[in-house]
């Protein structure tokens, strides 16, 4: 005689009631997936934090890590800074290309600075990933600083995408700063030709007000003089 098979439903921990008894004997519902909805005390609202970046067009976006070399030590050394995301931003209203790290996480700047026509790229300790390259001016902490930064990248291929887009904001700043000499010469040459036609007016102004002068004065002396013979005649007559 086969063997009666058992009822699943009636098995402990199976089965598809998932009720249990309590002390005496009553179903308690399973509340172990009960999720209640608090309402919020207070309704804060949601806010737009604003990165600067907003009239900047993002050419490249990278993952690395940063370094500087820090010179206030002795022996100076290099310092890691980071590791996160590296951006190189265009304006193309004003020509000008510029670099920002921030750091994960925190997203706190860790680099920020315009790149020039004047820097320049060196392979670090002879690597395929990482790059050294000098600023004058950084601002990432919010005083501008010279610094000596290194940057390393996962792999070839990043690091040569970034020289790639590093080096084409080099060149746009060059021709930035081309347009904006023969911007300011053109600003020159028009305002010497403004202050040349102001001064030619106001030349004129003065030889105006000099020939009235002048026409003043031969009047009133024409007019003294028949004053005078108006005089004479009548000292005669008496």
């Amino acid at each position: 005689m086969a063997p009666e098979k058992a009822d699943p439903e009636n098995e402990s921990g199976t089965g598809a009631n998932t009720s249990t008894l309590s002390e005496d004997s009553t179903p308690v519902a399973d509340t172990s997936d009960h999720d209640p909805y608090f309402e919020p005390v207070v309704q804060l609202p949601e806010i737009s934090v604003k990165t600067n970046e907003e009239d900047e067009e993002e050419i490249l976006k990278l993952r690395c890590k940063m370094f500087r070399y820090n010179t206030s030590e002795s022996p100076p050394e290099w310092k890691e800074r980071g590791t996160g995301n590296v951006k190189i931003l265009k304006n193309s209203d004003k020509k000008l290309v510029r670099l920002v790290m921030r750091q994960d996480k925190t997203l706190k700047i860790r680099a920020n600075h315009y790149i020039s026509p004047f820097m320049e790229l060196k392979p670090n300790c002879s690597s395929d990933r990482a790059w050294v390259w000098s600023v004058v001016a950084d601002f990432a902490d919010e005083e501008p600083k010279q610094e000596l930064f290194a940057i390393k990248f996962a792999n070839a291929e990043n690091a040569r995408l970034f020289k790639e887009k590093f080096d084409e904001g080099r060149g746009i700043a060059t021709i930035g700063e081309v347009e904006l000499r023969e911007k300011s010469d053109k600003d020159e040459k028009t305002e010497k030709e403004k202050d040349e036609v102001t001064k030619e007016k106001a030349e004129e102004k003065e030889k105006e007000k000099n020939d009235k002068d002048k026409e003043e004065k031969i009047s009133a002396k024409e007019v003294t003089k028949e004053l005078e013979k108006m005089s004479v005649k009548g000292e005669v007559k008496k």
